[in-house]
């Protein structure tokens, strides 16, 4: 997925600053692709320069520091965001994740770090779900379509929370096993 649709899609919602679109790709939508943050302010800049939004300088009240930069879509930049809309998705679903990549590797590696860092996983999930959970009624108010990608977030949260219980309990299972048989 194009950052610049990405970012398109939440000036639809509201204008907002460089930081803001950041932090709020990083918050979420982090688990629907892989997001390259030294992309946004050149996409930002592509897309004033294409005209498809603008930006104004605004300071806050109080704060020290130049001011920062506003950013909302223009007609132009919501007739694109459209056209990228109605056509064919680019791609079928990829599940990009760091720690799957390490954990198809952990039977090479030592047994208890491996555990060691299933355990880390599996406290991040839970503090995800919990923050998810407690975001739900927030997303909730922005729609039908917004509403039921969180409820997918929650989903996956939960199945991958599961999935790692799972896995480190047969895990456990086997170390215990191979240490009688040692």
């Amino acid at each position: 997925m194009a950052i610049k649709y990405s970012i398109l899609g939440l000036l639809h919602y509201k204008d907002m600053h460089g930081y803001r679109i950041k932090e709020h790709l990083e918050r979420n939508f982090g688990h629907m692709w892989s997001i390259n943050y030294g992309q946004i302010y050149p996409n930002l800049k592509i897309l004033c320069d294409d005209g498809w939004i603008r930006m104004k300088d605004f300071s806050q009240n109080n704060e020290k520091g130049p001011p920062r930069k506003l950013y909302s879509i223009t007609e132009k930049g919501r007739e694109e965001f459209l056209r990228w809309l109605s056509a064919s998705p680019e791609r079928a679903m990829i599940l990009r994740d760091p720690f799957l990549m390490r954990f198809v590797f952990f039977g090479f590696g030592d047994r208890d770090k491996a555990l060691a860092l299933i355990d880390a996983q599996i406290s991040i999930y839970e503090k995800q779900i919990v923050r998810r959970k407690d975001n739900q009624r927030r997303w909730d108010e922005l729609g039908t379509y917004v509403q039921l990608v969180a409820d997918l977030g929650i989903t996956f949260n939960q199945m991958f929370l599961d999935w790692l219980k799972k896995a480190r309990t047969q895990i456990a299972e086997e170390t215990q096993k191979k240490r009688k048989a040692s």
